[in-house]
């Protein structure tokens, strides 16, 4: 394999010229026909028996050349990309493959760079810094919230309300016939909850324990089931129980209940001492990405899509690991959610395009500030590798590349150093809201007082 040229082009983009040798693609060929030859029938030899030739004499003699093609690109283009030194993303776009009379192979392929970036400021870059008040409602909002989690539920006899959970049987029909999927026993239904189509939730308000009532309801125009969208159905639907929650009182019992506190104040002092710590952590990740966001604009580089596209994969790959643990596959999501795998990805790709640019930024600082992490430093990361993969560390160690953790280490010290070197400003005075202007209307009329 020879390297004839490599050309840089728009858009970080190299296109490569290289020569396969004659010798390089025979063996390919070779490779190929024994993988295939048990599969082969030619008159006169048993299966498997006939030589190269003889095939590709009966086959035409290109009838290896797609398989070999297949086999030695990959390897070919990977070589001359380490022989060039590229640093390169994505996979090779071959642009021609032509086989030479001396059956020597030329191809041309194209690769996307990794881009260059230039830095603009990175530090001393100022943004604002939200103001931390915590009041008496956001206190009060924990306890309502807190109240919930400790709520009871009880069966309860009277009509039906927003926010219980009706136990109900059902069955819908389309033009008077049951249609699958209708049916239900005992199902909980949280009332207000827009678990089924618009308005069924709403017409089992006011049911008692025991009433059967028809609605009659319509399936919505984009609906997933085809046979269903946009059409009138009615619901036949009974009542079997009805449930609601009870919240505790909010007293000095309940804060001994849900806390080590002897009383209500004392708690509510605790909750507001909680939340100014929760606060100020938002306001100070407020502030640093903000920074992050201004050291991100004032950077340039011009990114492959291929780039973008990496991204986006990660993206998939990590949202699928995330649906896993739930026990569901990323198919069954999106197949709830009436989406593809293709409009997934582009839902996806704003954000994978704002993290590129993101770690183009910080792998740029981490390399003009010469930052490198401390074995203490990368043994904390794989740490917390370990406790984000539920990973022994020593298992951690041997299952993900220290070249992975070390990248981590420089991106979070590059971050840390842009929000060190951040200024603090005030936010822009609100400006006074403009004096009323009388209606256009009512001028003559003051003019006619003047004149009188």
């Amino acid at each position: 394999m020879n390297v004839k040229s490599c050309e840089k082009k728009e858009n970080n983009i190299a296109e490569l010229v290289m020569d396969i040798s004659a010798e390089e693609f025979d063996a390919a060929l070779n490779e190929v026909y024994r993988k295939n030859r048990n599969m082969i029938s030619v008159p006169g030899f048993r299966k498997g028996k006939a030589p190269r030739k003889i095939v590709e004499n009966m086959y035409g003699a290109t009838v290896f050349y797609e398989d070999a093609m297949e086999a030695l690109l990959p390897r070919a283009c990977a070589d001359a990309v380490r022989e060039k030194e590229l640093n390169t993303v994505g996979y090779p776009d071959v642009k021609d493959v032509h086989v030479n009379d001396d059956k020597s192979v030329t191809v041309t392929f194209e690769m996307a760079l990794y881009p260059e970036v230039t830095l603009g400021e990175y530090k001393g870059l100022k943004a604002v810094k939200p103001a931390v008040e915590v009041t008496d409602n956001d206190v009060q909002g924990e306890i309502e919230k807190i109240r919930l989690r400790n709520a009871r539920i009880e069966n309860v006899d009277r009509p039906a309300i927003n926010g219980d959970t009706a136990i109900i049987d059902y069955d819908g029909y389309l033009d008077g016939v049951a249609f699958e999927g209708g049916h239900g026993e005992n199902y909980e239904l949280k009332l207000g909850s827009n678990t089924f189509i618009p308005g069924f939730e709403a017409k089992i308000q006011g049911m008692q324990v025991g009433e059967e009532r028809d609605l009659d309801l319509t399936f919505p125009a984009e609906y997933h089931a085809e046979n269903l969208a946009g059409k009138d159905v009615v619901f036949h639907v009974k009542l079997n129980e009805l449930k609601s929650q009870v919240l505790p009182e909010a007293d000095d019992e309940f804060a001994k209940d849900v806390s080590e506190f002897d009383t209500l104040a004392e708690y509510k002092d605790h909750l507001r001492e909680d939340l100014k710590v929760q606060k100020e952590a938002q306001a100070q990740a407020a502030f640093e990405n903000a920074l992050l966001d201004k050291a991100v604009a004032n950077m340039q580089a011009d990114i492959p899509a291929a780039l973008i596209d990496e991204y986006v994969e990660g993206g998939v790959e990590n949202f699928s690991a995330q649906l896993a643990q739930y026990g569901m596959g990323l198919e069954a999501y999106l197949g709830m959610t009436g989406s593809n795998l293709e409009q997934f990805r582009e839902s996806i790709r704003p954000q994978a395009e704002k993290q590129a640019k993101l770690n183009l930024t910080l792998e740029k600082i981490a390399e003009v500030e010469a930052i490198e992490p401390t074995d203490e430093e990368i043994e904390a990361e794989y740490a917390d590798v370990a406790a984000q993969y539920g990973l022994e560390l020593d298992d951690a160690k041997q299952q993900v590349d220290k070249a992975y953790v070390t990248r981590r280490v420089k991106l979070n010290k590059a971050q840390k150093l842009i929000a060190e070197n951040g200024v603090v400003e005030e936010a822009p005075a609100e400006e006074p809201a403009a004096a009323e202007e009388a209606p256009a209307e009512e001028a003559p009329a003051a003019e006619e007082k003047t004149e009188e």
